[in-house]
């Protein structure tokens, strides 16, 4: 499934040296396709008051799309002020 630019995604494998965990929700800022290879995505998280908390790029297979059975929650983190 590829995604659109700008669409929400969620994030579906840890990446806690970026501080994202599974299930983060992130958006679609570039999409790159790479010939033989699967497409890449490059997703900025923002916290609860839309301050980037990351930006990563990864390959495709660790992404969704939302869907209405998804709930927001909330995770504190450490750092936070």
């Amino acid at each position: 499934m590829n995604f659109s630019l700008y669409s929400d995604v969620i994030l579906l494998r840890d990446i806690p040296e970026e501080g994202l965990y599974t299930g983060d929700i992130g958006t679609v800022v570039e999409v790159h396709e790479v010939p033989n290879l699967e497409t890449g995505y490059s997703v900025e998280f923002f916290d609860m008051l839309g301050n980037t908390v990351g930006v990563v790029t990864l390959p495709m297979s660790y992404f969704r799309l939302p869907t209405r059975a998804d709930r927001p929650t909330v995770r504190p983190m450490a750092a936070a002020t």
